[in-house]
């Protein structure tokens, strides 16, 4: 009794497991979450420390090299960078993925307390970390603006209310300000003045600070009262600090007022941002690794009118940049193409069989496979995206494959006379092992990618188990509800007395006809195969040898860029480029963006830890006719390039982001040395060397050696001859120059700053430091050329590490027409022409260095899977060489998809290399119905190998057509789409295409050559084994060794 025989017996309750199969799918369906792609970020933690006033080297030195240390000790750290610039620092760990943000996020912070000893004591606050990739681009941005209020109330209101709501989001990892800065008082001091009335700097700063002393004043009580004492010690606006006095002269106050201008204003007013033409704050929201974009994004969204609700009506939120509308296209064009190619296989089977009963057995099995299919991923925890919906898309030509060979054989019984359930019976017994050998070896393809680490083997191995899942959900549907209904609703044939003469009918004869010449050519093209062996099997040599010269032809990828319809900007202006002509700069860039007719919403902003540049993104207009993010590109870049003293980089912004190290472009080349003199020097070189490369475009470097800096050359002896301390010249500098933050006032909802600094006048050239005057300890004013000589030299603007050493990054994106592999093979051939010393390490980081991982892992993929079919092929035919006539299917498919995608312009991406996978366990299928077949009539018939695989393959022509036509079918939605994320789907849809139609032509009579050809060698060597056998000598009489007693 075969699996079938129970269920075939019993049609309700096998009907009824049916239907509960397909509700459970039903209902799974709906519980999925759907997300863009599977989760595949890098757990990734950004570490920030300052120390203000240090130079990029003091606090590289101090802050990050001791951090680095420490957090690089902590187990699955995979990369540790880190950018210091004048007083602060940034630090980015990469984790491994079998890590989860929140236990590295603890370590991160066990490791920074254990640092704090190593730490300089001049450090504000201890070192903080977020759990965010600051690489990422925003999922969301808000751009707030105002008729009415300041900049910086509309950053107050972003800071106090928005983002701290925005952060507690789930799935929000940052809420990042930008384009302004908190409200603050602000005190700007004429140093002219100061000395006129006998004022230093220090003594401004300290009346200042005494003016908010804010302390607890006690409380006073009787028998039957209570008094909490307070006073109006807290000065809040710059009203209140003008009269404060800071000594008195002559019997006359000198107060602030006389010797600063007082005014309400921001804590750094080196900020700007704008979106579309208008000044805004700009609130970028970013999302933890491995969160469900979507989800956040939809939580944010909800979340906004409640914002809008808690902040002054004055202002309007505007959302100018979200991620998530072509992600949702994107997921929705691919339950689209699902339902097309459900359809597509539907017809081809209707066609083949052109019987309304027979078409709806094997239709019923592929929507009840692939709900049962959901019902799997809904319980292993998987979303409904990209890659599991493309896996669901191929696999109804896959599902319906197990179906169709079962029906065709029922049928083929009946042909015989028997009735529909003694067809069913016998056919479903005959079949079923066959059904089981392609399914298990199909499954067997997926085993070598559930055990791929990295991440390639996170991103494809949900594809696999999805892929896995409806591969045995179909098997069970196939052997089990598809007999049943055969049983009940295949009636026998009965040719009509008189031929039909309706169009249907007309048709389905002339299909009848064709199919008839069809397999008469076949069978005389197949006799001449196998007379003329030797032929085949010089074609199949061709053939390999193909694959080996194909793949290596080949322009090959990482991962398909999908036009997302979002650019990021980042505009890189000369090394002494001030605040103020950066803004200048910024506002001519965001112009010709917003002039461009392609562009809907620009924003951009400057400001904060680097001067000379700034930042910008970009939302293209969707809809019918909408230009591809590229073309913008190429179109802005032509119209900026002779823009004066600043450069725009330009860069698509991807779904899929792997490092932590932000660039101005697509791809990093990174280099190390342990010798930072040894790396300034051969950085220019290798910049120089790679820029002049035709295949790259965009080359540019995060190293900046050359800001001016003012050095102040002290004398110490003549500073300590007119009484003057080095604690006392640097503060009063810092007075000066530092927007030094001198004192704090306190409201309900937020803290604010009283900012000290010198007139506006006097900080814009640095011979004005020459008007400065000093108050030593007799109260005398020293002018600071007493003392002191200025220079002029240059200095970095940041310094990075990678590992722990100094390192220098080169980033590039690709010129049209050119693929990674061409660009990171004309990068090594350029830096091994330069003869770089050993001292400098180059390595590609980033995606860049993802896909050389991927591309040295690629040919062992395919060969571990090919391994993988062998031995299993071998353990279900107990035969060592028939798993070989089986495998011999394969290069033929592998030559039909590089084809294809060289055809398409395609490069070879680890999409493709999916393909290229599935395409070995899909043609191997034709060869397992042909080789059953034979065998079971070779070893029943006792007729020759050429006989029965000649038999066999004119018996199993039909259901092989109507398999290969149904999986090409099925991939067809994929090949041809154009719609949104069609890059990511197509490679995919074309490697199985091209890859079923050329092996299909082929591996019809390869196949039964190679049996034939291989069952001779295998009589062969039996005949040479018996003879030898033969021929082996008899052994002599045994001989009795017997010793004495």
């Amino acid at each position: 009794m075969s699996l079938s025989t129970p269920f075939i017996h019993r049609p309700i309750a096998t009907m009824l497991l049916t239907i509960g199969l397909a509700l459970a799918g039903a209902v799974s369906y709906f519980l999925l979450p759907v997300a863009p792609l599977p989760q595949v970020d890098y757990p990734t933690i950004s570490v920030s420390a300052s120390l203000p006033g240090a130079s990029p080297d003091t606090i590289a030195a101090t802050v990050a090299t001791p951090l680095e240390r420490a957090l690089g000790a902590i187990a699955g750290v995979n990369e540790i960078t880190s950018r210091s610039t004048l007083g602060s620092t940034s630090i980015t760990l990469q984790f491994d993925l079998s890590r989860t943000v929140d236990s590295a996020a603890r370590d991160v912070q066990a490791a920074i307390n254990a640092s704090r000893t190593l730490l300089p004591t001049g450090m504000p606050s201890n070192p903080t970390y977020r759990k965010v990739n600051p690489a990422d681009s925003p999922i969301m941005i808000l751009a707030l603006t105002s008729s009415s209020l300041t900049r910086g109330q509309m950053y107050d209101a972003a800071s106090t209310v928005m983002a701290q709501k925005l952060s507690q989001v789930e799935g929000v990892g940052q809420a990042s300000i930008s384009g302004g800065a908190l409200p603050a008082v602000r005190v700007q001091l004429d140093p002219l003045r100061l000395a006129a009335n006998g004022v230093s700097l220090e003594q401004v700063r300290a009346a200042i600070t005494s003016t908010n002393a804010n302390r607890p004043l006690g409380s006073v009580e009787r028998e039957d009262h209570y008094w909490q004492v307070t006073a109006n010690d807290q000065a809040r606006v710059a009203a209140d600090y003008a009269p404060l006095v800071l000594r008195w002269k002559d019997g006359n106050a000198i107060r602030l007022a006389d010797v600063a201008q007082v005014t309400d204003s921001v804590q750094d007013v080196r900020n700007f941002g704008v979106a579309n033409g208008k000044p805004a704050i700009l609130l970028q929201v970013y999302k933890q690794p491995g969160a469900n974009i979507l989800e956040a994004v939809e939580r944010v969204r909800a979340l906004l009118p409640a914002l809008k609700a808690s902040i002054p009506a004055a202002i309007d939120i505007e959302i100018v940049s979200d991620r998530t509308p072509t992600l949702r296209a994107s997921v929705k064009e691919v339950e689209r193409a699902l339902l097309i190619a459900v359809a597509l296989v539907i017809m081809v089977v209707f066609l083949f069989l052109r019987n309304a009963r027979a078409t709806l057995i094997p239709s019923v099995a592929v929507p009840v496979s692939l709900a049962g299919t959901f019902g799997i991923m809904y319980l292993a925890g998987y979303t409904l995206d990209n890659l599991s919906l493309m896996a669901l898309t191929v696999a109804t030509g896959f599902v319906v494959d197990d179906a169709i060979v079962v029906l065709e054989n029922i049928m083929r019984h009946m042909e015989r006379g028997k009735t529909a359930l003694q067809a069913s019976l016998d056919g479903a017994r005959e079949i079923g092992f066959t059904v089981v050998s392609m399914s298990i070896s199909l499954i067997a393809v997926f085993v070598p990618i559930l055990f791929m680490g990295g991440i390639v083997g996170r991103f494809f191995r949900e594809f696999a188990i999805v892929m896995s899942a409806a591969i045995l959900v179909s098997l069970v549907v196939s052997l089990t509800t598809t007999p049943m209904m055969c049983a009940v609703l295949l009636k026998q044939h009965r040719a009509p007395r008189a031929p039909s003469q309706s169009r249907w009918a007309r048709f389905s004869r002339w299909v009848d006809r064709l199919q008839e010449r069809g397999l008469r050519a076949y069978r005389r093209s197949l006799a001449w195969c196998l007379r003329h062996q030797p032929v085949v099997l010089l074609v199949l040599l061709g053939v390999v040898a193909s694959n080996v010269y194909l793949y290596t032809a080949i322009d090959k990828g990482f991962m398909p860029e999908q036009d997302t319809g979002r650019i990021s900007g980042f505009i890189r202006a000369d090394q002494s480029t001030s605040f103020q002509a950066m803004e200048q700069r910024l506002q001519r860039f965001l112009a010709i963006v917003q002039a461009d007719p392609a562009v809907e919403h620009v924003t951009g902003f400057t400001g904060g830890w680097q001067r000379n540049a700034a930042q910008m993104f970009m939302s293209l207009k969707r809809g019918p006719g909408q230009e591809s993010s590229d073309a913008v590109i190429a179109r802005l870049r032509e119209q900026l390039k002779n823009e004066p003293g600043a450069r725009l980089f330009m860069t698509p912004q991807r779904d899929i982001r792997i490092g932590g190290r932000q660039s101005s472009a697509s791809f990093d080349y990174t280099l190390q040395a342990d010798d930072i003199a040894e790396l300034r020097t051969w950085e220019p070189r290798i910049r120089q060397a790679l820029s002049q490369l035709p295949e790259l475009e965009d080359v540019n470097s995060d190293v900046q050696d050359y800001g001016l800096q003012t050095t102040l050359v002290i004398d110490r002896d003549a500073a300590t001859r007119t009484g003057l301390s080095v604690a006392t010249i640097d503060a009063t500098l810092n007075d000066a120059f530092g927007q030094r933050q001198v004192g704090v006032i306190y409201n309900p909802l937020n803290q604010y700053r009283v900012v000290m600094e010198a007139a506006p006048q006097y900080l814009q050239d640095p011979e004005t430091l020459r008007s400065f005057f000093f108050v030593n300890n007799l109260g005398q004013q020293i002018p600071l050329t007493a003392f002191a000589r200025i220079t002029q030299t240059n200095t970095p603007l940041s310094v990075s590490h990678d590992r722990g050493t100094p390192a220098s990054t080169v980033s590039f994106s690709l010129a049209p027409g050119i693929s990674l592999s061409q660009a990171t093979d004309a990068v090594h051939n350029a830096v091994s022409e330069l003869g770089v010393p050993v001292g400098i390490r180059g390595i590609f980081g980033g995606t860049a260095g993802a896909f050389q991982d991927a591309l040295a892992g690629q040919p062992l993929l395919i060969l571990a899977a090919i391994i993988t079919i062998y031995l299993v092929l071998g353990i279900l035919y107990e035969n060592l060489v028939h798993p070989l006539t089986i495998l011999s299917t394969l290069p033929s498919a592998g030559v039909g998809a590089l084809l294809a995608l060289m055809l398409f312009k395609t490069e070879f991406s680890l999409i493709a290399l999916i393909g290229v996978i599935l395409l070995i366990g899909i043609v191997k299928k034709n060869a397992i119905m042909m080789i059953d077949f034979a065998l079971v009539r070779q070893r029943g018939g006792h007729v020759s190998a050429a006989q029965a695989i000649y038999r066999a393959c004119n018996l199993r022509l039909r259901p092989i057509l109507m398999t290969t036509m149904a999986a090409i079918f099925g991939a067809l939605p994929l090949a041809l789409g154009r719609a949104d994320g069609a890059e990511l789907r197509q490679p995919l849809g074309i490697a199985i295409v091209g890859g079923l139609l050329f092996s299909q032509v082929l591996t019809l009579y390869t196949t039964p050559v190679v049996y034939v050809a291989l069952d001779r060698l295998r009589a062969r060597v039996l005949r040479t084994a018996r003879r030898w056998r033969r021929q082996r000598p008899a052994p002599g009489p045994a001989v009795a060794l017997q010793g004495n007693d």
